[in-house]
This record gives C-alpha cells, sequence and structure tokens, in this order.
C-alpha cells in the first residue's frame, strides 16, 4: 500500500519504517529538514521535505504521493528531557501540532482520497475511576498542569474520528525504550516503542475504525480491543 508517513523521523517513526518497508508498503515519510529527507530516501523510502503548518504545501506533498494511508506521528517534544520545567515548556507546542497540524493533515488526507487514517494519542489521560481503563472511559480534560495535553489529544481524536476516512486512534503508553527518554518503564501504562511501532503497522490493514489502548498489560488501561482486533502483542520488540 502507499502510505504518507507524517513524523518518520520521531521514536515511533524510526522504529516503524522498517517494519513498513519489510511489510511490502510504498513510503513517504516527512520531515523538516533536506539532509534528514535524503537520510529516509538512503532507507528506500521517500522523503519529502515539509511543514504541517504549511497548510498548501503539505497538501500538495500529500496528494502528491497518492496514498492510500496516512500515518500521523507527527509530535512537538524534545528529544532529551532535563527537567520538568523544559516539558511543560514544549505543551503548547505539541498541542498545536494535535489540534492544527491535525486539521492540516486530514484537509491534505481528503484531497489525496486517502482512505484510512492512523493518528498517535495517549493512554495515560484517563480520568479517574475504575482501572484497567476501557477506550470508552472519559479522558481527564481538565487534569491540571497537563491539561492543555489531555485537551489537544481529545480534539485531534475528534477531527480525526469525524473526517469520514477509516480512522483508527492509537492511545499509546508511556514510551520507553530505544529512541525514548527511558531503558525501561517508570509511568503507568508503560509501552514499548517496538511494540507502539508494530501496533501502528497492524492498523494499517487490520482493526475497525475506531480507539485502541496500545500499553502493556499492567492492569492500567484494558488492552482487550487491540489484541483481539489487531493482533497487538505488547511483547513484541525488533531485535535491532
Amino acid at each position: 500500500m502507499r502510505i504518507f508517513l507524517a513524523g518518520a523521523t520521531g521514536a515511533i517513526g524510526r522504529r516503524l519504517t522498517p517494519l513498513l518497508l519489510a511489510a511490502g508498503h510504498e513510503v513517504t515519510g516527512s520531515t523538516r529538514s533536506p539532509e534528514t529527507a535524503r537520510e529516509l530516501n538512503a532507507t528506500g523510502m521517500h522523503g519529502v521535505v515539509v511543514d504541517v503548518f504549511d497548510a498548501a504545501g503539505l497538501r500538495d506533498a500529500v496528494v502528491k504521493s497518492r496514498p492510500e494511508i496516512i500515518i500521523h506521528q507527527l509530535t512537538d517534544l524534545p528529544r532529551v528531557v532535563e527537567d520538568e520545567a523544559q516539558l511543560a515548556a514544549s505543551y503548547p507546542r505539541n498541542a498545536r501540532i494535535r489540534i492544527e497540524g491535525t486539521r492540516n493533515l486530514i484537509a491534505a488526507a481528503q484531497a489525496a482520497s486517502a482512505r484510512r487514517f492512523i493518528v498517535q494519542s495517549v493512554a495515560f489521560a484517563y480520568a479517574p475511576g475504575a482501572e484497567p481503563h476501557a477506550e470508552t472511559d472519559p479522558l481527564n480534560v481538565s487534569a491540571g498542569p497537563r491539561a492543555v495535553t489531555v485537551r489537544a489529544a481529545a480534539d485531534m481524536e475528534r477531527q480525526v474520528l469525524s473526517s469520514g476516512m477509516e480512522a483508527i486512534v492509537l492511545r499509546y503508553g508511556f514510551f520507553y525504550g530505544p529512541g525514548t527518554w527511558h531503558a525501561d518503564p517508570i509511568r503507568k501504562p508503560p509501552l514499548h516503542i517496538d511494540a507502539a511501532a508494530q501496533a501502528t503497522l497492524l492498523a494499517v490493514t487490520r482493526g475497525q475504525p475506531g480507539i485502541y489502548n496500545i500499553a502493556d498489560e499492567d492492569g492500567t488501561v484494558s488492552i482487550a480491543k487491540a489484541r483481539t482486533e489487531l493482533g497487538f502483542d505488547p511483547a513484541f520488540r525488533l531485535g535491532v
């Protein structure tokens, strides 16, 4: 299948790309750097330089790639977190990507007649209540300092689910593993970055439209739906 991967050089993008290519998909990956685009080309995918906030440029890039599937893995978070203040400062920028950036990417996908839209969301934003949380449980949109993050995620999910495409929302746990902030799980619900990449690969061809919790099975969120409909396995590792 022809896939447009927005955020090809992020933590998930770097682990997801080899899985997509090994499965035989034709992948166009976006970046804001010409140098990084050349690196993407060297992997066997097609790198394009585009900014998600440039609506016209994004539309042209997506339409030109003729994708059947859009994968939205864009974030604006620091690669290394030195302290909580640095992380908190990134929340408004990341929220803008989830709201405005998603709006632009959906419009581009619709212009390209893409069939399926897969988006990265969060599984650690549920309102307090009985665990494990199911996908139908409410999000905590008044979650103190993280409210801007949760509200943006909720807005992003609403946009994608009402886009008219086959919408797959993957609510990821807190990442750990290669290229993330932590080598081992330290916050609940945890999720190894390779398992996140595998879930995304599975969502290209499996699953009914809707929301899926993607995390380790530690009792915080229920992953029964992802196991049954996607074939998700939280123990998956790339092995490299």
